[in-house]
């Protein structure tokens, strides 16, 4: 598989054309969409939500954009967009009136819409779109997302080479008496230097207006685990201390992921128990995923995983997710899904169990689903002898 840091042009002009299709057979003037993350899946403009709205047309022969006048100029660099509209922030008649003034100058008078209207967000209401023309709801690029291209699998293939590297970065640094948020911010750090130095100009930064870092890293340690989802705590490292840890980087807007329960130092028996009992969950997720399957039977395979081991009621959460550029994405690995695995799909393996004042285990790895098989990005070792950091 060979990894590019960026996706082409190509990539966004086949979108449009799926669109146009789409368009066509819905009998409508356009498309539009509110949604950023849409916004940017069809024409590369990416964007941070705020309360000043953007909205991107597509019609048979145009694309336009409407977007606040600061973000003006990097429209004006953009090859995938035709024609741009721009309006002052408000009060005063507000975004409404310019995303109509776009709508009227291309004859739009029927139009197939992710959503009524700018979202609200950060205090912003403004009239529906319905109030201007006939609308139906779609829901087109949500539902190609599912299925990842092979620009799109290069790109999220590359981000996992950089996780790994900060995750390697994070173990380095895991010994008794260090500091949880110390480490992984040093870890970060360092992936995301070696990235940038690496990638160059080729880089495309995903990471909102100020410069955070293209590598993210964290773990938890000790009874915290024991929540899926916990906060933060202010503790030191200790021997004898089950981790789950985590990192990810983000490739042109893609994400990867990974994430490892391990054991600063030797684990006792429970420990070495719960770890295997998750190993053979996830592992019997793997091995049955593949084209045509459910994800509702690798769900419920997972499930009955647990009950054999009488381990049900210490779980918490569906098996997995759709990954690309959010870090959740549908369809889901839920028991009773019937959706179908199909080649392209990349979803997250993550079973997981938690027992409450002892800790939690949970490896979670992408898998790609191919026209024979299935495909892992991570190859960072899921055994129990590659999870264990030595005390030094």
């Amino acid at each position: 598989m060979f990894a590019s840091p960026s996706l082409s042009e190509s990539e966004f002009r086949n979108r449009i054309q799926q669109i146009r299709k789409k368009i066509d057979d819905a009998g409508v003037d356009a498309g539009i969409w509110f949604d950023a993350t849409s916004i940017e899946y069809l024409s590369h403009f990416y964007h941070s939500k705020t309360e000043r709205p953007i909205a991107l047309a597509i019609t048979p022969e145009k694309t336009a954009i409407t977007v606040p006048k600061l973000e003006i100029m990097r429209v004006e660099e953009n090859p995938h967009i035709d024609e741009n509209y721009h309006f002052f922030d408000f009060p005063g008649e507000g975004p409404m009136k310019m995303i109509t003034q776009m709508i009227d100058d291309f004859g739009i008078e029927t139009a197939a819409v992710d959503m009524d209207g700018p979202p609200g967000a950060f205090g912003y209401e403004g009239p529906p779109l319905s109030d201007f023309i006939s609308i139906e709801t779609q829901s087109w690029v949500d539902r190609m997302r599912w299925v990842k291209s092979d620009a799109e699998v290069a790109v999220m293939a590359e981000g996992s080479k950089w996780a790994h590297l900060a995750h390697e970065y994070l173990v380095e640094r895991m010994e008794p008496g260090a500091l949880q948020a110390t480490i992984s911010q040093d870890a970060s750090k360092e992936a995301s230097k070696a990235m940038t130095d690496a990638l160059g100009d080729q880089y495309v930064p995903r990471t909102g207006i100020y410069f955070e870092g293209p590598v993210h890293t964290g773990f938890h340690s000790a009874e915290s685990t024991g929540e899926p989802h916990p906060y933060p705590t202010n503790r030191t490292l200790e021997e004898g201390d089950g981790i789950v840890t985590a990192a990810e980087a983000n490739v042109d807007g893609y994400l990867s992921e990974i994430e490892r329960t391990m054991f600063l130092g030797e684990p006792d028996e429970k420990q070495k128990k719960y770890f295997n009992i998750m190993l053979e969950a996830q592992t019997t997720a793997i091995e049955q995923s593949g084209p045509g399957v459910k994800y509702g039977d690798i769900a419920q395979a997972v499930w009955d995983v647990f009950v054999e081991h009488g381990v049900e009621e210490h779980a918490y959460h569906h098996v997995g997710h759709n990954l690309g550029m959010q870090t959740h994405e549908p369809p889901y690995v839920d028991r009773g899904s019937d959706v179908t695995m199909e080649p392209g799909h990349v979803f997250t393996v993550e079973p997981g169990i938690y027992i409450q004042g002892h800790g939690g285990y949970r490896h979670s790895d992408p898998v790609l689903i191919t026209e024979d098989g299935t495909e892992l990005f991570n190859y960072w070792g899921r055994d129990l002898e590659s999870n264990i950091i030595p005390v030094r």
